[in-house]
């Protein structure tokens, strides 16, 4: 890396981590001070909430997605395939899962990365390990819910969702459903690439890095403010008993219903995770908002629907029913635990 270069990304940073560590105490004197709105009204605390995580969610969304951005460079699709190729049913589980979180895949690559491991020997249950942790797993879920809800509930979502990615993926594999794919799939004959992959140096990782936050942070900044501002609602007005009451571990129904609710809805993380912390500010329980969660970011109706081209009814049943029943066990054993 050239020293230009070097002190100007250093200095970038030093004015993220200013701006990041000033960026609390300065929206208190803002609203309290400039604004001179009472401090213990409803219009207040809501103002305050949006204020404060609209631009502190985007600074974080920056840094990790710039750092993950350097991370993929390191894996392209045919890369992923081959270190998937030859592995045992559980070992791949585990691998394609670990692979999922850093790769840059979401729904709309779903049809060409099924067929490429398909083609190369992968495992169909290895796949949909692949396959589930891809969305289910990303650093956007991972940079909001660190900003809103702090670090344990970050690697408790990443665990769990792991978790659930390896084992229904192993479930899948073991259940033999290979003849519910649709029969052209097999009928392509896999094409060796002997082509080498381009080296790279770390200045085009670097440039890979910013151009995945301009590409990432475009898409999703609009669902960053339009999810903090439903929760600064929710944050501001919506009585605390209600929300026990509906979302509640006294409410034993609430894990499926929330599952149930979830998986037929499409919103990415960037949405739904700043709702996700106004719930559970106001009394809902980790295991229930959690799996409402995880059920609407992992299961997405339209990577479903683009499945269904490559795939028969009968096993899109069993992937979404076996993920979506991992999802629940997730929702019970935290509401019992916490």
């Amino acid at each position: 890396m050239k020293t230009k270069n070097a002190n100007i990304y250093l200095a970038a940073l030093i004015i993220w981590f200013l701006i990041y560590w000033f960026l609390e105490p300065g929206v208190n004197f803002f609203v309290c001070n400039i604004l001179g709105l009472d401090k213990t009204s409803h219009i207040t605390e809501t103002i305050r909430f949006f204020i404060y995580e609209v631009p502190k969610v985007l600074l974080l969304l920056v840094l990790i997605v710039f750092a993950v951005g350097i991370i993929r460079s390191y894996f392209s699709p045919e890369k992923t395939r081959k270190l998937l190729e030859g592995k045992s049913l559980f070992t791949g589980n585990v691998m394609a899962g670990l692979l999922g979180t850093v790769t840059p895949f979401c729904s709309c690559s779903a049809i060409p990365l099924f067929l490429g491991f398909i083609e190369a020997g992968v495992p169909l249950g290895v796949t949909f390990s692949f396959l589930i942790s891809a969305p289910m797993v990303n650093e956007v879920a991972l940079v909001l819910l660190f900003g809103l809800l702090g670090w344990q509930t970050a690697l408790l979502y990443l665990i769990t969702g792991l978790i659930i990615a390896i084992f229904s993926g192993y479930i899948i594999g073991k259940l033999k459903l290979e003849r519910y794919v649709e029969d052209w799939v097999y009928q392509i004959k896999a094409q060796n690439n002997n082509l080498e992959e381009a080296k790279i140096n770390f200045d085009d990782r670097i440039n890979f890095g910013l151009q995945a936050v301009k590409d990432i942070v475009s898409k999703v900044w609009i669902y960053i403010v339009i999810g903090i501002g439903v929760g600064a609602g929710i944050h501001g007005y919506v009585p605390q008993n209600f929300m026990a009451g509906l979302m509640g571990k006294s409410a034993w129904w609430s894990v499926p219903a929330a599952v149930l609710i979830g998986v037929p809805m499409y919103s990415n993380a960037a949405g739904i995770i700043p709702i996700v912390q106004a719930l559970l500010e106001k009394g809902a329980s980790l295991g229930t908002v959690l799996a409402f969660m995880m059920s609407v970011i992992g299961l997405s109706l339209p990577e479903t629907i683009i499945l269904k081209k490559v795939l028969k009814l009968p096993l899109i049943i069993a992937f979404v029913s076996i993920t979506a029943f991992g999802i629940i066990l997730v929702g019970f054993l935290f509401n019992l635990i916490y």
